[in-house]
């Protein structure tokens, strides 16, 4: 196997990762949907809240419950080191995830309903599905990162762990080993059958 054969396995595997974290944010994020509707409901309709108000108040609970479940489930691959850390991840995540929600939530909320007086439900549900879009980007490149590992995330060094050193590659099991090292140092989890 040759280093462009070696790049194509990685890529693809890279792509497989990908959408199956981008099927563990839609999973979440539909929970976190019923989570803000109910939440909405609640304001607006048994409490009489501000339909403006009621909506930001259902999008940061919505945005809590969704931090939770995506660092321990979506981007579980990437654990916080210390608590720190994921104190830090989470004021990225309101910052940045809440930000898009709640102003994205808010504009369009205000143009569906306050301008064009469609149903706030309705309205509701087409802002989510236009906030998760950018959202994900945002969690995956942003709030969620591979933390930098300048010890570990050079080819040279998966190549030294592997024993490899200077040497070309010897067997297929060796290759692969190589190739998941490269994929933990760019933060994607290896399958277990390419595992040391």
């Amino acid at each position: 196997m040759n280093g462009s054969q070696l790049s194509a396995v990685s890529s693809q595997e890279s792509q497989k990762h990908t959408l199956l974290r981008w099927v563990k944010f839609n999973a979440v994020g539909g929970i976190g949907i019923v989570v803000q509707l109910a939440a909405l409901a609640v304001f607006r309709s048994w409490l009489k809240v501000d339909y403006l108000l009621a909506t930001g108040l259902a999008v940061e609970i919505a945005v809590l419950h969704n931090f939770l479940w995506h660092e321990r489930f979506t981007w579980a691959d990437r654990p916080a080191a210390r608590r720190v850390q994921s104190l830090l991840r989470f004021t990225k995540f309101n910052a940045s995830n809440g930000a898009v929600s709640i102003v994205g939530n808010l504009g369009l909320m205000r143009l569906l309903v306050g301008e064009l007086r469609f149903n706030y439900f309705a309205s509701n549900l087409v802002a989510i599905v236009i906030c998760s879009l950018v959202n994900f980007v945002i969690g995956d490149r942003f709030v969620f990162a591979a933390e930098a590992n300048p010890t570990a995330n050079s080819v040279g060094s998966c190549r030294a762990a592997l024993g490899l050193g200077g040497r070309p590659y010897v067997t297929h099991s060796v290759k692969l080993k190589y190739a998941c090292c490269q994929n933990r140092t760019s933060g994607h989890r290896c399958p277990a059958r390419h595992s040391e």
